[in-house]
């Protein structure tokens, strides 16, 4: 039995993941002149101490297996896999190739994307619920997925079929209530957006160019909109209360503290994303590294 497998049985997958991660757009990538950084890369994060990196972009399960191959401990997850993009038999066959070369160290994050990225968005819920039951009778183990949850009902399945939740662009507050509705044991591990940058004009410049997108998104500002904010909020890349309540940025210990109130919220991993304002070809290593740094 490898050492991750004996971590996932006696210590549960939290332990495996660890209280920190990396996620990044970044380290998926498919043009094979890449594939030389990504590796190098991804060993550094694993010497660095991070416990997960987690693929953005509705990564494939292929695009963890070289990250897994050239690390001896971190768990490589898809944050997330779209299920409208991959189907749930290739999914479940993608799933045993890696567990049989690799037993433990992949962990499958599974979402529903979004109405206007996805043409077959439709009853996301029940589609969820649906995929999950085709894994169920591949063999996927649901201890091994986690679901990219941001209300109520998806949280509760996230608990009921699957190990956690691993929701995207959420505040400490969205964290308190969702570690509520899972209870104790379920993994919480939400996604939290850093900006090395102590000014604050510079790191809320940075901070909208990245939240942009994702307010063109109505499961994203709904869920905004849950937790008190207004539309005003939303006008001009993101109110500067939107911004500070979404993003960690500052000197080291604002920063700290920022991951710090997740945690108290009740996260188990915070999923940390590095927000550079550069291409996302680029690997942002040095602020990899900053980040391993203040979490020391």
């Amino acid at each position: 039995m490898s050492d991750v497998t004996t971590e996932y049985r006696l210590g549960g997958l939290k332990t495996a993941v660890g209280r920190h991660g990396i996620w990044s757009f970044e380290l998926r990538a498919d043009e094979p002149e890449r594939r030389g950084e990504l590796i190098e890369a991804a060993a550094e994060l694993d010497e660095l101490g991070y416990g997960a990196v987690w693929l953005g972009g509705s990564s494939g399960v292929r695009h963890a297996v070289p990250l897994i191959e050239a690390t001896s401990r971190l768990t490589v997850a898809t944050g997330i896999l779209s299920i409208w993009q991959y189907e749930a038999a290739d999914t479940a066959a993608r799933f045993a190739e890696v567990e049989a070369a690799h037993p433990g160290r992949f962990l499958l994050g599974l979402g529903v994307s979004h109405a206007k990225l996805a043409e077959q968005y439709r009853r996301p819920y029940a589609a969820m619920a649906g995929y999950l039951d085709a894994l169920d009778a591949a063999g996927v183990p649901a201890e091994r997925r986690v679901l990219a949850a941001l209300g109520p009902k998806m949280l509760k399945l996230s608990g009921d079929q699957a190990a956690g939740s691993h929701p995207y662009l959420v505040t400490p507050e969205h964290t308190a209530d969702a570690r509520e509705i899972l209870g104790e044991q379920p993994l919480l591990a939400p996604e939290l957006k850093v900006v090395l940058e102590t000014d604050p004009d510079r790191a809320r410049t940075l901070a909208r160019g990245s939240l942009a997108m994702y307010l063109e998104l109505p499961n994203y500002t709904n869920n905004f909109l849950r937790y008190g904010f207004t539309d005003d909020d939303f006008a001009d890349g993101g109110s500067d209360r939107l911004i500070d309540a979404l993003f960690a940025w500052g000197d080291e210990d604002r920063i700290r503290t920022r991951i710090a109130d997740f945690h108290a919220a009740g996260a188990d991993h915070v999923a940390l994303q590095v927000v550079t304002g550069q291409s996302r070809n680029g690997l942002p290593r040095a602020e990899w590294r900053r980040v391993a740094d203040l979490l020391a």
